[in-house]
């Protein structure tokens, strides 16, 4: 349970720093220009913190109860 939790905060504060793109929104951000693209970054860390905090809610209060009993 250790490695999982370890591995949701990874996830998360090296997930934020990657920015990672797939192929079309690459292209998309660089026809844009840089201030349109930085916000196009962030709108797709935005969309993908939302399930990540509720997995890691669901990991959390599982290990609550699991060390609880």
């Amino acid at each position: 349970m250790k490695k999982i939790v370890q591995l949701l905060v990874m996830i998360l504060c090296f997930g934020v720093q990657a920015m990672a793109q797939c192929s079309l929104c690459t292209k998309t951000a660089q026809q844009l220009g840089e201030g349109p693209a930085k916000g196009l970054n962030n709108g797709i860390l935005m969309l993908a913190a939302t399930p990540l905090i509720i997995i890691g809610i669901m990991v959390f209060r599982h290990w609550r109860s699991n060390r609880e009993a």
